[in-house]
């Protein structure tokens, strides 16, 4: 695994984590290409409304020195490019999931404290 440069020391795991999913559509990268196992650039840039190419292509790189990601080109004219995740991408992605639980449970409080403020 191809190891990409850091900030730390970090102060404890969970700093050590953020580090490698900073970024907005690094949790979304590993999300679609968990739901949808292999994916091309153009899929997921249509799968992530409002990335920009170069943001995508920048953290894509970061994911796959990381060991998140694997980026499979094909010899072919024109040339193909697949990703998918790695075991260490999916574990990742596993870790991920009770902050999701959490993130979702949040949305449903505030969408229902925003429901009774307005009948006020």
């Amino acid at each position: 695994m191809a190891k990409a440069p850091r900030n730390g020391p970090y102060i404890c795991g969970i700093d050590a984590a953020l580090d490698v999913v900073s970024g907005k559509w690094k949790g979304l990268i590993l999300w679609e290409l968990d739901a949808h196992g292999v994916r091309r650039f153009s899929e997921l840039r249509r799968g992530l409304v409002g990335v920009s190419e170069k943001m995508l292509t920048q953290h894509l790189r970061e994911m796959e020195e990381d060991g998140l990601v694997h980026r499979e080109v094909y010899a072919e004219v024109p040339p193909r490019v697949e990703y998918t995740l790695t075991e260490h991408g999916r574990t990742l992605n596993q870790a991920l999931q009770p902050l999701g639980v959490w993130g979702s449970e949040r949305t449903r409080l505030e969408a229902v404290d925003a429901a009774g403020a307005s009948h006020v």
